[in-house]
């Protein structure tokens, strides 16, 4: 019989110990650190005496024994067992993206079953002098009220959705505060509280997991008239925006979208930024970071909508430098760390770096549909 070491696994140390990783058919396994050496030996299929070969320093015993535990974990997998397919298929699919992509995804795909405080439970809920506040403030910052018009949302719903673009191509034209506030007020600020049995909640006009909304928003001010150019983080509380950072150039609002010139070019951005103490102090499992990313995608479509019925062109981008941008937003990019980048202005008549329609040639090179399988 012949062994291999999974290809989908992990180590990492945690509380002083060693774990082995495997996903998603294993089970994480404190061992010595010795094992990563033994796994080493099954980098191919390998019968365990060839393997107590390579490993001739170490006993055969300590050898059966550590291949035991490492089979039972499911870091070794047996040759033609339905995991061992598995396990290959996943690193043929996930390969490009592994190991982080592919962990995060496996690793946390069943621990849902546990991850909500039990709400009748009041005990295992924090004093409520420890929880986290619903709105993100910073009081000290120099203030800048918005002004509170209704946001003319009157263009149907069918013309909006089918006109939604992600626009590169941006008119040198000043955005209004009004119609900001609008946009911003509309996506990110709240629309009632709820009461959650431990407390007050407020609900957007997106969907949040359970409500925490642990996203904030960081307005990157380019081109909104009356407005200083800067970093402001938006208080959805106060409808105000508050000053993080002075001081905001087309060509660094680029470089920090990873040299993308045409960010350079819109009117502003929105950083969405999660507080994860908001959605942690409740959700204690891995995958709800799941949740944090889903939510964002949430409220990145309402703005692309909203921004569509005021006339704006919205764009957004998951190619940033996440270091610079928390440091531009004033974030510690540990509890408070950027997620998302949307942006948005008057959209430009030319569509320089707009795509073309598909004609024929580019059909003839793109399969729409599996052939030639049962």
């Amino acid at each position: 019989m012949r062994y291999r070491r999974s290809r989908c696994l992990t180590c990492y140390w945690r509380d002083g110990a060693f774990v082995v990783h495997p996903y998603p058919h294993g089970t994480p396994t404190s061992l010595h650190p010795v094992a990563a050496e033994v796994l080493s030996a099954f980098e191919e299929w390998t019968e365990p005496a060839g393997a107590a070969k390579t490993l001739d320093h170490l006993t055969p015993e300590t050898v059966e024994e550590a291949m035991a535990v490492l089979a039972d974990a499911g870091a070794l997998l047996t040759e033609d067992s339905p995991e061992a397919h598995h396990d290959q298929e996943i690193d043929r699919h996930w390969s490009t993206w592994a190991p982080e992509a592919s962990f995060l995804h496996y690793s946390t795909q069943h621990d849902y079953l546990d991850s909500e405080i039990n709400v009748q439970d009041p005990e295992l809920m924090p004093d409520p002098a420890q929880l986290p506040p619903l709105f993100t403030t910073y009081a000290d910052a120099p203030r800048h009220p918005l002004p509170r018009p209704r946001a003319d949302l009157q263009i149907p719903y069918e013309q909006v959705l089918y006109a939604r673009r992600t626009h590169r191509d941006f008119a040198r034209e000043a955005v209004s505060l009004g119609t900001l506030a609008a946009l911003l007020s509309a996506v990110f600020g709240p629309v009632d509280f709820i009461d959650s049995g431990h407390g007050a909640l407020y609900r957007r006009t997106s969907p949040a997991g359970g409500s925490r909304q642990e996203l904030d928003a960081y307005l990157g001010a380019l081109d909104i008239a009356g407005l200083a150019n800067g970093w402001y983080h938006y208080n959805g509380l106060e409808h105000s925006l508050e000053l993080r950072t002075e001081g905001l150039t087309r060509d660094e609002a680029a470089h920090l979208c990873a040299d993308q010139d045409w960010i350079g070019d819109a009117a502003f951005l929105v950083v969405l930024a999660a507080r994860l103490e908001r959605m942690s102090v409740k959700y204690r499992t891995p995958r709800c970071y799941r949740v944090c990313l889903l939510d964002a995608g949430h409220l990145g479509q309402t703005f692309a909508l909203t921004a569509t019925a005021l006339g704006l062109g919205p764009a957004q981008t998951g190619a940033f430098n996440d270091s610079l941008v928390a440091e531009r937003c004033g974030l510690d990019n540990a509890g408070h760390t950027p997620l998302y980048v949307l942006a948005a202005g008057h959209p430009s008549p030319s569509g320089a770096h707009g795509p073309p329609p598909a004609a024929l040639a580019a059909f003839a090179h793109s399969p729409l549909h599996e052939t030639g399988r049962s």
